[in-house]
């Protein structure tokens, strides 16, 4: 269970501010149909997460045991001092926008996610739990928690929340995993 409130959390925190969390805003913009744009965020970040999340199980795999904690918790303080970067929406939607709510949006958002610090947290936590499936479902459930409300309200909601706030608690919570993480094989 741990493996999945930590996902939801950490998933959640990392993706305020983010540069896909920009793209529901503007994909809520483009297209009326919103849940079209629900269901293209739903299906591009469960096949994202879940080889991410497969990807990290598999890499702690190959890593000797005994260097796994620091592999991961110096991984998660590096991503953590990532968060505290802001991101740019720097894709290029106009491209894709042909395809309609849900192909835009499942397509857009997959590729926005290759590489970005929400794949990174659920390759590093599915390398971390072990758990495929606890941090595909953790990790999706945060990144519906923060894209949803921006697709149904977003403007009025990101002129409420303080950005480098967010990233400063997210920053936050990937350090302590990281420390963590390390700390743990030696209590």
């Amino acid at each position: 269970m741990e493996a999945f409130i930590t996902s939801i959390s950490t998933v959640a925190l990392a993706e305020m501010g983010d540069k896909t969390q920009l793209l529901a805003l503007f994909l809520a913009a483009r297209f009326s149909s919103k849940t079209a744009i629900v269901m293209g965020i739903l299906f591009a970040t469960l096949l994202n997460h879940a080889l991410s999340a497969w990807f990290g199980v598999e890499a702690a795999n190959l890593i000797p045991a005994h260097w796994t904690g620091w592999v991961v918790g110096l991984s998660f303080i590096i991503v953590g001092l990532w968060l505290l970067i802001p991101d740019k929406d720097d894709s290029e939607e106009g491209l894709m926008l042909k395809y309609g709510a849900f192909m835009a949006t499942f397509i857009l958002f997959f590729l926005a996610e290759i590489g970005d610090k929400t794949q990174i947290a659920t390759v590093l936590l599915g390398a971390h739990y072990g758990s495929v499936g606890l941090v595909l479902f953790g990790s999706t459930i945060g990144m519906m928690i923060a894209n949803v409300p921006v697709v149904f309200a977003g403007n009025w909601i990101m002129d409420r929340i303080n950005p480098t706030l967010t990233r400063r608690l997210a920053c936050l919570l990937f350090l302590v995993m990281g420390l963590v993480s390390i700390l743990s094989p030696l209590l």
